[in-house]
This record gives C-alpha cells, structure tokens and sequence, in this order.
C-alpha cells in the first residue's frame, strides 16, 4: 500500500485522514483533533497504521503527543490498527465501549471470526490486529467523556444496532457526531446513503433508536467513517432510517417465502440499487465495486436474515 496521505482541514482543529483500506481511496476516513489534548478517532485497519503515523507526523504529532485514540467499535475497518497506533503512541490512552474492550487486548478470538468471513482475503482488506496492552484501554458504558482539553471534551453515547459494541462522540466545540456505521455507509460522490446490517449483531429496532439518539443530540455535522462529513444532518439520519426499513422489509419478505440467501440478495439489489446514483445505470462502475467491497449486500442481507432468525 502507498503511505502517501490525504489530509483535510474540516475546520474546528479537525482533520480528515484518508486511511486508504486494502489501498482504496475515500473508502475509510479518520479524523485528528488538534485540541490541546490530541486525539485520533477511527484509525483504521493495520494496513492503513503507516498513513496514518506519516499523516499524524505531517500535522505535527509526535510520538509523545497523542493523548487518545478512540474507536466507535471493534470491526477491522475502524479498529484493526490500534494495536499498531498503540505501539508507536505510547502516551495514548485507547477509548473503546465496554463490550469490546477485551477484543482489543485480546484480538485473536475477533481475528479467527474474520478469517472464517474473509478467508485470505483478510490481509489484504484488514491486516492482522495486534494486541493493546489492557492497562491502556478505558472502557465507557452508556456514556463517557474524553478530555480534549481546553474545556473540550468528547461525549461518547452508546448506539448498538450496527454491534453491540458501538458509540457515536459528539465533540463539544464543533458539534461534530462521529457516526462510526450507525448511520450506515455514506458516498460522498453520489451524496448516497446505504445500510451497514452485517452478523452478528444486526438488529432494526436498536437501530432505529440509536438515530433517534443522534437526532435528538442536535449535531451540527455528521462524521463518517464511510466516508466524510456530512452538513445535512436531520435528512440523512432520516435517509439512512429509512433505507434500513426497506432492507428488513425486502428481506423479510424473501425469507418468509423461503428464498434461500442468493434470492434474498437479488430481491433487495432489485428494490433499493435504483435508489442509489453509485448502483445506477449511468454510474461509474469502478465506485460501486469499492462500496460493494466494503458494505456488500451479501454481509448486509446476511445480518438482516440472522435478526430475523433470532427474533
């Protein structure tokens, strides 16, 4: 992979990192926060580790700077490189909720789930994460606060429904809301709005009330992790509402009749593609094979037959 790195300024001391997962560009972000106390949201796979030291060296962090590291949840794409970014920012503490902090001083139970999903495909997408040492991770629960100094702080709050194990921040100063996936995947190109339903941990309604939350925070900016920031806030947390209902509804229309998983998937690609300009007749080929590698209807269709099945 090139260590070559995007930055950009979003304003408020923040900035965007194009973390480049299995190389692709504008498929995975973090974001720095140049506070008094620096902090690094999301910092990607351990494949994307180099990006983002060379890009924390160009905005002027060195290795004894970094004070946080926090992560939305445990998936490979946002947290596979936080042992690496632990092992080069020493004075970091790593933030994670509760329910995956084991995961991250221990990731071999996570890696061998992602190797059964991914097969060999996992170095290249993800790489191999590398354990945190415990005595660094704090675990939050419902809510926690991460001192940004200054006054500035990041609120964590407790949005299940994508994993058990996710929080959205809402930064102090900027109203910004890092959504991690519980808003779904967002494509800047198209202005698009997917689901994120992956197993194990799918389910609607803890959803739906996780972007109730987030509407009811008032952000003024939605950070994604997929992919960017996003000004209209009200309406996309609608969108993405509203894409997650035709999704279950669609797939559970299929498993009710007894369609087996490859239906299921052509039902949903039949009922939602023309609803996104990056699957539709004029897009560009290329765009939709990069989300479809990261947010595959197959992993989401999956997730929503295993709620369904649990319900």
């Amino acid at each position: 992979m090139s260590t070559e790195t995007t930055i950009t300024p979003l304003g408020g001391d923040v900035y965007e990192i194009d973390t480049r997962m299995a190389g692709y560009p504008g498929i995975t972000a973090g974001y720095v926060i140049l506070s008094d106390r620096p902090c690094l949201v999301e910092p990607g796979t351990s494949g994307s580790a180099p990006i983002v030291r060379q890009a924390l060296t160009e905005l002027g962090v060195e290795a004894a700077d970094l004070t946080t590291v926090v992560v939305t949840h445990i998936h490979l794409d946002h947290a596979g490189g936080v042992g690496d970014i632990a092992l080069s920012y020493p004075k970091a503490e790593i933030v994670v909720h509760e329910k995956g902090a084991r995961h991250l001083a221990s990731p071999e139970r996570l890696m061998r789930s992602a190797r059964m999903v991914y097969g060999d495909a996992l170095d290249t997408l993800f790489g191999e994460m590398k354990p945190t040492d415990a005595a660094r991770i704090r675990a939050v629960d419902e809510t926690g606060v991460i001192d940004l100094g200054a006054g500035r702080r990041l609120e964590s709050y407790y949005s299940p429904g994508h994993a058990k194990h996710h929080v959205g921040l809402l930064d102090s100063l900027t109203g910004d809301l890092y959504v991690g996936d519980a808003a779904g995947v967002y494509i800047p190109e198209t202005a698009d709005v997917r689901p994120a339903t992956p197993p194990p941990d799918f389910d609607l309604e803890t959803a739906l009330a996780s972007l109730d939350l987030f509407q009811a925070l008032e952000p003024q900016r939605l950070l994604f992790a997929h992919y960017g920031p996003v000004t209209e806030v009200a309406e996309t947390l609608d969108r993405s509402a509203e894409e997650l209902r035709l999704w279950v509804e669609t797939v559970r229309e299929a498993h009710d009749q007894g369609l087996d998983l490859d239906h299921a998937v052509a039902m949903v690609r039949d009922r939602t593609n023309h609803r996104y300009r990056a699957y539709g007749p004029d897009a560009d080929p290329a765009l939709a094979a990069k989300y479809e590698l990261l947010n595959g209807a197959e992993s989401n269709v999956a997730g929503i037959i295993h709620s369904l099945e649990k319900s």
